[in-house]
């Protein structure tokens, strides 16, 4: 099972991971699943969250569960990470990791949690708010999944190719990419360009000027070698950022559904609060890791800074960013969704947890 007292038993640089006991299996597996992902096969994403999650349901399962993480799909040329959403859903993958936003309208409800009026920096509280809220709110967008988990990464830090930025004035007419909707929209209050790419082309889009900067999380910054290309890392004080970006662990249900009800159960018990903090944990500790790893670069000749905003400058970007919040209510209203309420729902939850670890 997947437990705190194994998910936190030893680490590795900056992140909890779990410590098994057991060895080699003696019997052979009786259902082999597959779990895809966008991200390169060292990406802190597959060492610190999905391999501590397969072996956990390996173990706990005895060895009659096997799971094979195909890793980097969606980035042979041609192909888009978007398809990952409908892998899972349409049984082609068993289970997948990916991110809500490239698949732009289909999670509108649990696109409240990426909005900077909710989400206040707190990995932890933000992932058991999606928890709490996913009964009454948010499983209707999931048709034809399990959700293992649904969580945010440590928010969105601005990766700037060579402007210092400190003001909002200071992004307008920036061409800056996002990955969501609601990043677009964020973009779009600053006075800036949104540009819609996949995060292993922001290296690229850097050297070639079609992109100014990138709203990203530190630690996907060194898995893709952005440093090599990018001159300033900011944020505002306290870790604070400009909203954050949603993700979920599915597994397709007709593959849940064809274990037998022990083996359901297994899935189930390393899909609860447990691994919603411990996601949380392990994604604030590869951004510290990250961030690190980009400013100390043997490889990068021209050094990044990392700026951290007064508490005045964040102030001046926190209102400019206050109308995303109203664009958002509005048009989940329009939608026939319950804008408000959710929105303060979800600041309601996000805030009962904030602080716990």
């Amino acid at each position: 099972m997947l437990n705190r007292r194994h998910l936190l038993g030893a680490a590795v640089g900056a992140l909890a991971i779990p410590v098994f006991s057991g060895g080699a299996f003696a019997q052979e597996p009786e259902f082999t699943f597959t779990f895809e992902h966008v991200l390169p096969a060292g990406s802190p994403a597959q060492k610190n969250m999905i391999e501590p999650w397969v072996k956990a349901v390996e173990e706990d399962s005895g060895g009659r569960i096997k799971i094979d993480i195909i890793p980097s799909v969606g980035l042979e040329a041609g192909a888009h990470p978007r398809v990952l959403a409908g892998h899972v859903r349409d049984g082609i993958a068993d289970i997948v990791w990916t991110v809500n936003g490239y698949t732009p309208g289909v999670y509108p409800r649990t696109e409240v949690f990426e909005l900077p009026g909710v989400y206040n920096g707190d990995l932890v509280a933000t992932n058991l708010a999606m928890r709490d809220l996913f009964d009454e709110y948010l499983a209707t967008e999931y048709p034809g999944v399990k959700v293992i988990v649904l969580h945010v990464h440590a928010g969105q830090g601005m990766v700037m190719k060579s402007k210092e930025v400190r003001t909002p004035d200071d992004v307008a007419g920036l061409r800056m990419r996002i990955p969501s909707r609601s990043g677009a929209w964020l973009i779009q209050a600053l006075g800036a360009d949104p540009v819609q790419t996949g995060v292993a082309e922001i290296a690229q889009r850097f050297e070639t000027n079609e992109i100014d900067g990138a709203f990203i999380p530190w630690e996907i910054v060194p898995a893709f070698g952005i440093q090599q290309q990018s001159k300033y890392l900011i944020e505002g004080p306290a870790n604070e950022r400009f909203g954050t970006t949603t993700f979920q662990i599915s597994m397709n249900l007709d593959s849940y559904n064809s274990l037998p009800d022990d083996l359901r159960e297994v899935i189930d018990r390393n899909s609860g609060e447990e691994f919603a903090r411990f996601v949380g944990e392990a994604w604030r500790g590869a951004e510290d890791g990250g961030l690190q790893a980009a400013l100390n670069d043997p490889k990068d000749t021209n050094p990044n800074e990392h700026i951290v905003l007064t508490e005045e400058e964040m102030a001046a970007f926190r209102e400019a960013l206050e109308p995303v919040n109203q664009r958002w209510i509005d048009e989940a209203t329009a939608e026939g969704l319950p804008g408000q309420e959710l929105y303060d729902a979800a600041v309601a939850a996000v805030a009962a947890h904030s602080g716990q670890m």
